[in-house]
This record gives C-alpha cells, sequence and structure tokens, in this order.
C-alpha cells in the first residue's frame, strides 16, 4: 500500500503545481494517472504547441512547460503511479480515503485531489472492422516517441492540430509521410495548415484530401492502407504505419460512480476552496465546474493553491497554517 498526505488523481499541470504548493507545507504527494507520462494533454496531444497565457512566459512549449512543472516540484520527492487508472474508492473508519488502480496498486491517503483535467483519456477509434488486429502491429493512436517512425513509412489520418504537427515533425523523421483527411479544410493552425500544404508542394509530404482510410490489409502486421477518395476512386498505400489521430475522447470513468456531485460531465465543487461534496476530496482544474468556470491552466494553478490550504488543515486539525512567501523563506525554509 502506498500512503501519502495528498493522492492526486492526474498528473497534468494542475496536479503537478499541486504538488509544489503542498511541498511549501510540507506535505507529501503522490500521482495517479492513466497516462504513461507526467503532462496529461500538454505531453499526450499537443507537446510541441505554444502556449501563450502562462504568466511570465511569452511563450512556451507545453512539453517544456511540463519539464519546468517537474524541475520545479523535485525538490518535494513526489512519488507516482503512471499507466493506471484509479478504479475502486472507500473510505475507511479513521477517515482516510482508499484508491485502487485497474492494476491493483492500493493508495491510503486522508485527502485526494481530482486533478484529471477532462477525465481519462481514450481514442477515437475510425470505423474500420479489423483495427483491432493490427493495433501495436503498425497502428498506433497517438505518437509518443517520433524516433519510432524514423526512416518508416507512415499515414496519418485527421485534420486537426495534432495530425497537422506530427505531419510537420515527422516529415523530417520518415521516410515517407502522408496525410489523408475527409475534407479540403482543416480545423489547425493556420500556421501548420500552411506549413503542411507548403511540404505537400514541393514533394516532402504526401496530401490527400476529400478522402478517408477504408481498410487495412497485412499478414500479422499492416502493410497496407485502402483510401477512398470522393472523386478518385479507391487505391493502396503501401505503409509500415498507420496512425489515425482523430482526437481522444474524455471520460469521468469509475470517478463518476464515486457518489460526488456531478453537473454537466463535470464535478461541481465549493470556490471557497474548489472542495467537493465528500469532505476530503477536491477537483482541481478542467475536471471541476462552477460558476464562472474557465478551462485554463492557470485558474487550475489557482484552484490547486487554495485546496491546498484547506488540505493542511484537513491533515494537521491541530496545527495552525502560518502562511509564507516563498521570496521572503525560499524553498528550502518553507
Amino acid at each position: 500500500m502506498i500512503e501519502t498526505d495528498i493522492l492526486i488523481i492526474g498528473a497534468g499541470p494542475t496536479g503537478l503545481f499541486a504538488v509544489f504548493e503542498a511541498g511549501l507545507l510540507k506535505l507529501k504527494c503522490h500521482l495517479v494517472d492513466s497516462l504513461p507520462q507526467v503532462g496529461g494533454q500538454l505531453s499526450e496531444i499537443y507537446p510541441k504547441k505554444p502556449i501563450y497565457d502562462i504568466p511570465g512566459f511569452p511563450s512556451v512549449l507545453a512539453g517544456e512547460l511540463v519539464d519546468n512543472l517537474m524541475k520545479q516540484i523535485e525538490p518535494f520527492n513526489p512519488g507516482f503511479t503512471l499507466g493506471e487508472r484509479v478504479e475502486a474508492f472507500d473510505k475507511v473508519s479513521d477517515g482516510r480515503f482508499i484508491v485502487t488502480t485497474n492494476r491493483g496498486t492500493v493508495h491510503c491517503a486522508p485527502v485526494v485531489f481530482i486533478a484529471a483535467g477532462l477525465g481519462s483519456f481514450e481514442p477515437r477509434q475510425p470505423p474500420l472492422d479489423n483495427i483491432t488486429d493490427y493495433e501495436d502491429k503498425g497502428v498506433e493512436y497517438i505518437i509518443r516517441d517520433p524516433e519510432f517512425y524514423r526512416n518508416k513509412n507512415v499515414v496519418i489520418a485527421g485534420g486537426g492540430d495534432s495530425a497537422l504537427d506530427w505531419t510537420i515533425y515527422l516529415a523530417n523523421v520518415a521516410e515517407k509521410v502522408t496525410l489523408i483527411h475527409r475534407r479540403k479544410e482543416f480545423r489547425g493552425a493556420l500556421d501548420s495548415v500552411e506549413k503542411v500544404h507548403h511540404l505537400a508542394e514541393t514533394g516532402t509530404i504526401r496530401l490527400i484530401t476529400d478522402a478517408e482510410v477504408a481498410a487495412l490489409t497485412g499478414d500479422g502486421r499492416l502493410e497496407s492502407v485502402y483510401v477512398r477518395h470522393e472523386t478518385g476512386g479507391d487505391f493502396e498505400i503501401q505503409t509500415d504505419h498507420y496512425v489515425p489521430l482523430f482526437g481522444l475522447s474524455p471520460k469521468l470513468g469509475p470517478i463518476a460512480d464515486w457518489g460526488l456531485g456531478i453537473e454537466k460531465g463535470a464535478i461541481a465543487v465549493d470556490t471557497l476552496d474548489y472542495s467537493t461534496n465528500i469532505p476530503g476530496i477536491f477537483a482541481i482544474g478542467d475536471i471541476n465546474t462552477y460558476t464562472g468556470k474557465l478551462k485554463l491552466i492557470l485558474c487550475g494553478f489557482h484552484e490547486a493553491t487554495l485546496a491546498v490550504q484547506s488540505a493542511y488543515k484537513i491533515i494537521n486539525p491541530d496545527k495552525k497554517l502560518s502562511f509564507k512567501y516563498t521570496t521572503v523563506t525560499g524553498i528550502e525554509g518553507m
């Protein structure tokens, strides 16, 4: 059993910053996330996308922000359980919470922070009958390591930022990149759209619009995709990898059955400290809802800060909390 002061469900930017605020009050944190790495959406969906509304940073890449947050919390030595989804939830007689993951890892803490962003993410699969036969055998829904595709033939499908960004990035990594989109218009950033068109015009990538992948073939491993074109008919593309980037579908998952107040798919909280209807459980970041809610990273940072203050009082009911500025005491003196 893993015991800690605050169990944080979700290792995205809000959850990571909560570790820092808790560390200032000498509270120990452990984070659980269904994704195999920290950073949440920033790492999983758009690690190379710039963010412009983080105070003090005119622009910072999403991946760099995650790296900075990890460096910021390093002095507090948090624990991590990654690649596991929270499942069971119980409250024992001493008031602590027992949370168990889908892999049987048991965590125990007097306070739980739910910072799971929009919930656990599942890839949106294209409606291809045999696609599961090729999962991890040439079909990937998420690009985690671009070097995995070096000198390979890659077919990417999608029309959003993720499909555009990875097409641009892999153009310098893979031997051949083909981007397929069912429309001529893209949903991504204009600059990315222009870059993709330029890469297509110069012959660096192959761009196919008004088309979609209709079938997959291969003997034990993906070997080709069949493309259905609105005007050009069907044709086959030999490929090593097919990566449909149609986004990730967020779901509350088992958390929805914990007895929390749920409004329109989000957890209702008290804006005094972002506590839920269950004492000892707080919800911070995109997963919560309240009047005037803005789904911004900086708002999640604010919510984490106030939640930690109340968490301290639960964990240390006999101690008086004395707020201190880090500019006066420094990290080591807190």
